[in-house]
């Protein structure tokens, strides 16, 4: 399980740099072809908006795999070692729930339902950007039950 979560850390920590990384350059670019050139590029402003989003859905991936969301330890703290165990498992459910509910579901819905429009400027079809929203659903689904997992072996941070 370790492994499954090392390769996974990995690729979404990667995915999420070169989504950075490219929002620089393009913004950048857009400065250079609006102040240099006098020729704004409309095309990279609407890339980075959508990279800015898997940027941000992937972030949130990795932050579920190391079980950063938030909490309120001054409730789980008062709690006994078995009642915080159980808090937790509960706590990863929920959060199993919302993935397979809203980001897969939902986001299969939206993507499948998007692809028939087209970005203004790039002219590639919305959906392929909203195709994030269920793939970050099922990343989150697959951290959910290695931290179900790891909590069950004793894990706790």
């Amino acid at each position: 399980m370790d492994n499954i979560r090392k390769i996974l850390n990995k690729f979404l920590n990667f995915l999420a740099g070169v989504s950075f990384a490219a929002m620089v350059l393009l913004t950048c670019w857009q400065v250079f072809t609006r102040y240099i050139l006098g020729n704004p590029s409309s095309w990279s402003e609407e890339l980075v908006s959508y990279l800015f989003a898997w940027m941000a859905l992937i972030g949130a991936s990795v932050v579920t795999g190391e079980r950063g969301h938030m909490n309120i330890p001054i409730v789980i703290d008062k709690m006994g070692d078995k009642a915080k165990k159980l808090f937790h498992i509960f706590a990863e459910i929920i959060a199993f729930l919302f993935s397979a509910i809203i980001l897969v579901y939902g986001g299969a819905k939206i993507t499948a339902l998007a692809m028939g429009q087209l970005t203004s400027s790039l002219g590639i079809a919305i959906g392929v950007f909203y195709i994030v929203l269920p793939l970050c659903g099922v990343l989150n689904m697959i951290y959910a039950i290695l931290n179900i997992a790891d909590i069950c072996k004793g894990k706790e941070a």
